[in-house]
């Protein structure tokens, strides 16, 4: 029987990529995993792992028997659910949640799965959700909370689970004393947007496009609360959602735009863990959350 912590380090490495960030993501020397991922050859008999210039790579075997570990995993997973159904138990759900998910659903889900469960412990980091849908696929997270654009749709992965919560207007923000009035009023002022490589910039740079000329992007912040500073200060202007308006917008101006301004918010978790009752009481909350925000705007 193979060693069940030796397949987690082959999947591990077949999501990661390297030895080294195997090793950084479960606190382990580098040399350990080297060394139990060659006992696990040993195991299976044959070679899992081959060179490729100063890396590793999985062998085609190495893939088979890593999708092989992924599915025990999944599996002792399932059975974890099940047997927490029949007898519900306290344990830790780890969260990976954008930044407006944390300022306006966040914590009326915790108090709301407190209530229900006082013993569930929830621990929440705030990362792109880019970061966090590939550490929830590598069980770095249980549930992740992220967004998407019209024209830009998430990859979906066939171990993910994913749900809807609803779809968050996208307004341009501008300062309070301007006078802007549409997207394309914005050609010759200072953008801020969030960092490159996030769907959220690709999407707000394809908006400008559209209207016909290109963002003079001269800062860039994954804080929502920075770009909100820079506007109305009078030093920028932004596509921001309307959840980041937790504390008001005094000072700006938001301006609705024609056509297809808005994003969809969804949570995602693994498919082994989506009938668990601690995980489905959360999803429900941050669902009920997302409603009574929506409800205050109306």
């Amino acid at each position: 029987m193979w060693d069940r912590h030796r397949l987690r380090l082959l999947r591990e490495l077949e999501l990661r990529g390297t030895i080294t960030a195997v090793a950084e993501t479960l606190n382990y020397a580098p040399s350990s995993v080297s060394q139990q991922l060659a006992r696990l050859e040993t195991e299976v008999g044959m070679p899992l792992l081959e060179q490729d210039g100063r890396r590793l790579r999985l062998t085609a075997a190495g893939h088979r028997v890593a999708r092989h570990a992924a599915q025990v995993m999944d599996l002792e997973e399932g059975v974890r659910g099940e047997l927490a159904r029949a007898r519900p138990q306290a344990g830790t759900i780890r969260i990976a949640t954008l930044e407006t998910g944390a300022r306006a659903l966040l914590p009326f889900a915790l108090t709301a799965v407190g209530a229900r469960d006082p013993d569930v412990r929830i621990e929440a980091s705030v990362v792109p959700p880019e970061h966090g849908l590939a550490e929830l696929e590598a069980r770095g997270f249980d549930l992740a909370m992220a967004e998407q654009y019209p024209g830009y749709s998430r990859p979906h992965s066939d171990r993910l689970h994913r749900e809807t919560l609803g779809t968050d207007a996208m307004r341009l923000a501008v300062p309070a004393h301007s006078d802007i009035q549409t997207l394309a009023d914005t050609r010759h002022v200072p953008w801020v947007m969030e960092p490159e490589g996030t769907a959220a910039r690709r999407w707000a740079i394809q908006q400008c496009r559209v209207a016909g000329f290109e963002p003079d992007i001269r800062f860039h912040s994954a804080d929502l609360g920075v770009h909100i500073h820079l506007i109305r200060a009078g030093h920028a202007v932004s596509l921001l959602p309307d959840l980041v308006w937790t504390t008001g917008a005094e000072g700006i101006r938001r301006i609705a735009l024609s056509g297809p301004f808005h994003r969809e918010l969804f949570t995602s978790v693994r498919h082994a863990s989506a009938g668990h009752p601690a995980i489905m009481a959360l999803r429900e909350a941050l669902r009920q959350a997302f409603l009574e925000v929506q409800s205050r705007r109306e």
